[in-house]
Formats: structure tokens, C-alpha cells, sequence
């Protein structure tokens, strides 16, 4: 794609395509989405977006540079398509858990689109929203900053990292799935307690654990983890001597109060 790209005002098609619909952003992100899922990576090219949307391929530069600037808009219109249907509650641990899943479940729904964007910053309102939200949600709950940016890390890396891996897996033609899972049972549930014991003793447990995704375990394991450190730093707030401070997480001291008054 070229290096122009036409201002937002002057981008709309005075005349529909041939197809009878007017080119827009959100409908050439919708429509590469829908490529991509339906005929893998390869389909996302100028040539093919252009014919599905009956429209001359050069007319997509006057709204994207480039493949990749197209690619972070589906990435970013992924963390939008997960934001539209979140509502928080006011409860911090229960709000990241639903956004969380939300978010797996978003990947789940585009694995293609998911597995190629996950690594992507994009930097676009979308992404910019959940950056601040998320944000806000840790910061409100009384995570020091500097924690509440290390949280927010983990979170966000741990929920787009199982959505690109179980989404790599939903990719996977169905009779490969269903061989993988087999594994659990035809090799792993007959090895010996003698030269494996404790694969033998929690055979059963692999089977039907390793079917499914681990993501909601590993999620309430890192949100108990964050509930447990504000526990934490809530012991040592002002007052105690030892309570960190609100934006830097650094730890205050406080003076005697013989040498506060002297001071």
C-alpha cells in the first residue's frame, strides 16, 4: 500500500461501490476480519480486499498506508469489539476477571485475526481506552501506581498470550484437535507407575484437565496474587511508618514524633 493517507473528512466514497456500499474505515476492517477467518493470512492483500468489497484496490490507500497499518486496526477493533460488551461493576477483582474472559473469549471468536495481532501495540482509541481503564479500575481499588502498571502488564500480556495460544489452536482443523487431545488418553493415561508414577497417579486428571483452556485458572490465580499485595500494602499506609506512597509505590517513613515536632 502507499505511504498517503487521505485526511478522515475527505475519505468518504461520494459514490458506492459496485457492490452498492460506501467505503469506509469500519467497513474495510470488518470485511478484512471476515477474510482473514474465513481463508487464513494470506487473504489479508489489497487485490483480494478490494474484490471482496467491489471496490478498486487503490481506493483502501486513501484509508490505510499499508497492510500492517490495516493489520493494527483489526487489532485494535479486536480490544473494541470486547469493550463494547464490558460493564463494571465497581468491584476491581470481579471487573478484571469478566473484562479477562471477555477478552479470551474475543480472541476465541477471531482465532486467525487473534494469533497475529496479540503481540501488536497499536496505539489507536481502542487500545488506548482499555490502557486507561484498566488503569483506572487498579488505581481506584488503592494500587500504588507503580503496582498498579506492573498488574496491569501481567494482565493484559497473560490474557492476550492464552488467547493467541488457544486461538492457535481453535485454527487447527478439527481432526488435528481431536489427535492432540487424544494423546492425553491413548499415551499419557497408559504409562506405567513404575516409570512414571506421578503422571499414573493424576492420569484421569490430565485427561479432563488438559481438554480445556487454563486461562480462567491462571486468571484468579494472578487477580488473588494482586488482591493479596493491596492486602499488603494496605497494612503499611501512612500512619503506620511504613506505607507506600500513593504515585510511586516507594515506601515513606514516618519520624518519631519527638523528632517530627523538633523538625
Amino acid at each position: 500500500m502507499s505511504e498517503r493517507v487521505v485526511p478522515p473528512a475527505a475519505r468518504r466514497r461520494r459514490r458506492p461501490t459496485k457492490q452498492g456500499v460506501v467505503l469506509s474505515e469500519a467497513l474495510i476492517v470488518e470485511t478484512a476480519l471476515r477474510l482473514i477467518e474465513e481463508h487464513g493470512t494470506d487473504a489479508l492483500s489489497v487485490r483480494r480486499l478490494g474484490r471482496a468489497l467491489g471496490a478498486d484496490p487503490s481506493s483502501l490507500y486513501r484509508y490505510f498506508r499499508h497492510t500492517d497499518d490495516l493489520m493494527l486496526a483489526i487489532a485494535d477493533e479486536l480490544i473494541g469489539c470486547t469493550l463494547r460488551t464490558w460493564r463494571p461493576t465497581g468491584d476491581w477483582r470481579a471487573d478484571l476477571r469478566d473484562l479477562g474472559l471477555r477478552m479470551h473469549a474475543g480472541a476465541l471468536a477471531h482465532p486467525r485475526a487473534a494469533v497475529l495481532s496479540s503481540y501488536r501495540v497499536t496505539g489507536r482509541v481502542y487500545e488506548i481506552q482499555a490502557v486507561e481503564t484498566i488503569l483506572g479500575v487498579l488505581r481506584e481499588a488503592g494500587f500504588p501506581d507503580t503496582e498498579a502498571v506492573r498488574i496491569y502488564h501481567a494482565f493484559v500480556d497473560q490474557a492476550l498470550a492464552h488467547g493467541a495460544l488457544d486461538s492457535a489452536s481453535a485454527a487447527m482443523p478439527k481432526a488435528a484437535r481431536e489427535a492432540e487431545a487424544a494423546v492425553w488418553r491413548a499415551t499419557y493415561a497408559r504409562l506405567s507407575a513404575d516409570t512414571h508414577p506421578h503422571i499414573a497417579a493424576t492420569a484421569r486428571h490430565l485427561v479432563a484437565d488438559m481438554a480445556r483452556s487454563s486461562y480462567p485458572a491462571v486468571l484468579d490465580l494472578l487477580l488473588s496474587a494482586a488482591a493479596a499485595r493491596l492486602a499488603e500494602s494496605r497494612e503499611r499506609e501512612p500512619g503506620t511508618g511504613r506505607g507506600p506512597d500513593r504515585h510511586t509505590g516507594h515506601v515513606r517513613r514516618q519520624l518519631p514524633r519527638q523528632e517530627a515536632v523538633r523538625r
